[in-house]
């Protein structure tokens, strides 16, 4: 429900991804009723209002008259509906119209509540409206293909099946279009929504893999014989980081009762970077995924919408115009992550590459017991190699470009969006290479006793395994490299991990 208090990242995916109802409580409607009554009340006074009774952008010049508040809506909509490209996916478009309902519902925007309420309706009755995916520099074009649907036009899936036009889209769940009314189509193209919504779900994963990839390294540190001594906590002591000593605690926690690594503590006095410094690239990720974090929650706390609808005494109100809609917070934010992110996919492709290179690991040749007729896992670790290349590419900077728009109005711009874009596929990408270094940590943990690894590692083993067989001889490692990776993007590894490390306590 939403009302008095924002949603948590959790609450978020829920909607987004997995199909939580959005309902509002009473506070909400009070909230955007009041908002709206000012807007109104600005209209009949005929009051001087940017996108209210003026043109957008450069076209502020414009008076706009009370008769056509409406039409200058319906413009806006159709005329930003301009993305091209590939289609967002489900739950991107999601998370735009939960985002939507989130800003418009501080009370600052001076919509509807039938809006707020026909749009948490699409939502409820799985319609996904199409949102081509390209071409945006900060907001505007991909919103406007959202809000096309609500007026009966655009296009829309219902519970993904064919393509179909808005107004028929509406007709299948039993919904009606909505005849826009004056500020309402600048206020759903208006603001960070979808540079947040996607950034939500691009910090979601983050958040998952910085823990998988701990528990990964944990994995390999016992397949590769490496030693527990640079995680003592007193090392981490003289270092100020807490991310660092964070990871440190977790890797112990996960390697407690682990006989493979009590019997090579001392197997070499210092081990290689990969496996060493983990505490340390870990704990830098960690750092900067909680800074994002912390950055993208106060923007969900935030009202991005020009103007804002300010209220005042006797039921009185002012519209301040600013550019609360700028989305260099979120920019800079996942920026920050694809960096994060792809230091974690670094050290990650490097364990699996020792793993598998018998020059390393003291192991059969790509970890399959009959090398040379076998490739084995000789190729998995050209795709791990292959994806931290696309994600150093990735991760360039958008936060720190600018094109001028709107006849130079809006002179520079954030370019938020490709940032929340490439944060949004880094993350997915790094979900795959982890999932390689875990799957490669299994088959190498089948050339010892896995009964010696932790109780932890050996319930991981225990659930990759129950999706991907030994590999003995070469087979299509694609369906397996897909498996685990489902297993490390729907929770259901790190659940296990909890539920271990809950049994130790």
């Amino acid at each position: 429900m939403l009302g008095d208090k924002d949603p948590t990242i959790e609450e978020f995916v829920a909607v987004a991804r997995y199909s939580a109802k959005v309902s509002f409580s009473d506070a909400f409607k009070a909230r955007v009723r009041k908002s709206r009554r000012l807007v109104e009340r600005f209209l009949a006074e005929n009051r001087l209002v940017y996108g209210v009774t003026t043109g957008f952008g450069d076209n502020v010049r414009h008076v706009i008259s009370p008769e056509d508040a409406s039409r200058l809506q319906v413009n806006i909509v159709r005329s930003h509906a301009v993305s091209v490209g590939e289609p967002l996916n489900r739950e991107q478009v999601r998370a735009i119209q939960l985002m939507i309902l989130i800003s418009l519902g501080k009370g600052y925007s001076g919509v509807r509540l039938e809006l707020l309420e026909l749009i948490a309706g699409l939502l409820n009755n799985e319609v996904v409206p199409f949102a081509p995916g390209e071409g945006s520099v900060g907001y505007l074009a991909v919103e406007g293909h959202l809000a096309l649907v609500l007026l009966g036009e655009g296009r829309a899936r219902v519970n993904g099946g064919e393509l179909v036009d808005g107004a028929t889209a509406l007709k299948q769940v039993g919904l009606e279009p909505i005849d826009l009314q004056c500020k309402e189509g600048l206020a759903m193209l208006n603001g960070t929504t979808s540079v947040t919504a996607i950034s939500v779900l691009a910090l979601y994963n983050a958040l998952q893999s910085v823990d998988v990839a701990d528990l990964a390294a944990a994995m390999s540190l016992e397949a590769l014989k490496g030693t527990i001594r640079a995680y003592d906590p007193r090392y981490h002591t003289v270092k100020a980081h807490k991310g660092q000593a964070e990871s440190a605690a977790r890797i112990r926690a996960i390697l407690r009762d682990s006989r493979l690594i009590a019997e090579n503590i001392d197997y070499r006095l210092q081990d290689a970077y990969s496996l060493r410094a983990v505490p340390q690239v870990h704990g830098a990720s960690r750092a900067f995924v909680g800074y994002a974090r912390q950055s993208i929650e106060d923007e969900i706390s935030s009202s991005g919408d020009n103007p804002v609808i300010y209220p005042l005494h006797d039921d009185d109100g002012i519209a301040i115009s600013g550019a609360n809609f700028d989305g260099s917070y979120i920019g800079l934010s996942a920026d920050t992550m694809c960096n994060a992110l792809t230091n974690l996919a670094k050290i990650s492709e490097r364990r699996t590459d020792r793993m598998v290179n018998s020059h390393f690991s003291e192991l059969p040749a790509f970890l399959v017991r009959n090398p040379g007729l076998n490739s084995g896992y000789m190729i998995i670790q050209y795709t791990a190699a292959g994806l931290l290349g696309e994600m150093k590419v990735l991760s360039f900077p958008s936060s720190v470009d600018s094109v001028s728009t709107c006849g130079n109005q809006e002179d520079p711009v954030s370019f938020a969006y490709n940032a929340a874009v490439k944060a949004y596929k880094v993350s997915q990408k790094l979900e795959s290479v982890l999932a390689i270094e875990l799957l490669v940590a299994c088959q190498a943990l089948d050339f010892f006793d896995v009964t010696k690894a932790s109780s932890i590692t050996k319930a991981v083993y225990d659930i990759v395994r129950s999706r991907v067989p030994v590999a003995d001889q070469d087979r299509a490692f694609y369906p397996d490299i897909a498996s685990v990776t489902e297993q490390v993007r729907s929770g259901e590894v790190l659940a296990i991990v909890a539920s271990q490390l809950s049994k130790a306590r």
